[in-house]
Formats: C-alpha cells, structure tokens, sequence
C-alpha cells in the first residue's frame, strides 16, 4: 500500500447515511471513513416509484466495494425517522443475493445521521456503532472460514499458504483457463507483526487492484485462528 493507504488502514464496513432526500455511502476503514458517493432522491419518499429508483441506486453504489470482499453493511438514519428499515427491506425483497450463501452479506441498522464529515465522526465513536463493526466482522469471519475450508477440502491446490506464493500468483498473469486469485486473507496479528511491512502493503495494494478480495481477519476470531494454524496469511485461488 501507499503511505495514504497505509495511514487509512484497511476496510472493514460500507456505511450508508439514509436521509430524507439523499443518501451517502462511506467507506470504513480501520482508521478513517471516506465518503464515496452521494445519492439524491429525485422525487418524494410517498412516491413508491423515486423510492424504489432511490434504493436501486443505493445498492448499485454498494457493488463495488462488495465486489472487493467487504461484507460488512451498516445503514444509519436520523432518530424517529424509518429511512434505514425501508432500505432493508426493500434489499431483502429486491436482492436476496445479497444475505444468502457463503458470500452473504451483513446488513445492521444504527439510528445516527452520517451526512457530513462531523456527523461520521461523532457516529462512528458511539460504542454501539463499535460494537456493529465487531458484530458484522465476527459473521463475515465465520462466512470466510467456511469459504477456506471448503478449498482446502478440494485436492486442486487452490490455496496458497505463503507470502512469497501469493506475491508470486498475484503479481503475475495467469495463464488462460488456469486458476485465478480470488481471496487474499491474512490476519491483523501477521499485518502487525511483518518485518518487511512494505512488501506486504504492496502485494495487498496490488491485489486489490487486480480486484482480488483483500481482507484482514482478527487473529482471535475461529477464522483467524484457522489463518494462524497456517502461517497467517492465505491466497485462495478460483478457477476461471
């Protein structure tokens, strides 16, 4: 990673600012939240229709970071308002993709506004949105862990256990038809612990621009213990 990304951190959550006329999507980081999109509701919440387009568009700004392996949902709205159920259910009812199989992901409501920087900054030190972050991690663990254990199951060397064979199958193309890097997971104990930390921050930059999913599991969790039996970092490879 950069210095810039190395000071942010790694990810961990979305958080989705709901709002009466407009929605902001926030990445978390292990330090820091960076907005990174605004929505706007083109229309009033009464009209099904602009809701529902509201919605649609939410959950499109979610796909790209999903697709990177954060699992981790948070959607926060004003107090007495139901800005953050609506966008719930219309998930459960419009894309049950999401909160299904092994890939699920973990959707937590928190009444709070996270419209503005200081909004995000007084939400994010409240020890209930702490206590989600830990909640939603400890499920996308057990999530990952059923992944992992899965292919080390398979006999198609589909797992990778070591630092220099992940940079090596990372940082090189494969070869058409030949297994592609999927996962690159690790745990914050060996991030914290690397002598050649550069080296490291570099293989998970580049794996995240290559758009491998690139996650840091707590090395207390089931999953990090796993990751611990086998040196702490693992690459999991998918065929193509």
């Amino acid at each position: 990673m950069s210095p810039k990304n190395y000071r942010r951190g790694y990810p961990v959550a979305i958080l989705v600012g709901a709002e009466a006329d407009h929605a902001v999507i926030w990445q978390i980081y292990s330090h820091v939240a960076k907005p990174q999109q605004t929505i706007r509701l083109n229309g009033d919440r009464n009209d099904k229709k602009a809701t529902y387009n509201f919605h649609e568009a939410i959950v499109n700004g979610l796909r790209p970071t999903l697709k990177e392996g954060v699992r981790s949902v948070i959607v926060a709205s004003p107090p007495r308002t139901s800005y953050a159920q609506d966008l719930q259910k219309h998930i459960m009812s419009h894309h049950a993709w999401l909160t299904q199989g092994t890939n699920k992901t973990t959707i937590s409501l928190i009444v709070g506004s996270a419209s503005t920087p200081p909004k995000i900054s007084v939400l994010t030190q409240k020890p209930e949105f702490k206590e989600l972050i830990q909640e939603n991690a400890t499920q996308e663990t057990e999530n990952l862990l059923e992944i992992l254990e899965k292919r080390l199951n398979k006999a198609d060397n589909l797992v990778l256990f070591s630092l220099e064979e992940a940079e090596n199958f990372i940082f090189n193309s494969q070869p058409q038809g030949k297994p592609l890097p999927e996962y690159l997971l690790l745990t914050d104990k060996y991030l914290a612990s690397a002598r050649r930390k550069s080296r490291l921050h570099r293989l998970m930059q580049v794996a995240q621009n290559k758009k491998v999913k690139t996650r840091v599991i707590n090395a207390e969790s089931n999953a990090g213990a796993r990751l611990t039996q086998l040196g702490g970092i693992v690459c999991l490879a998918k065929q193509s």
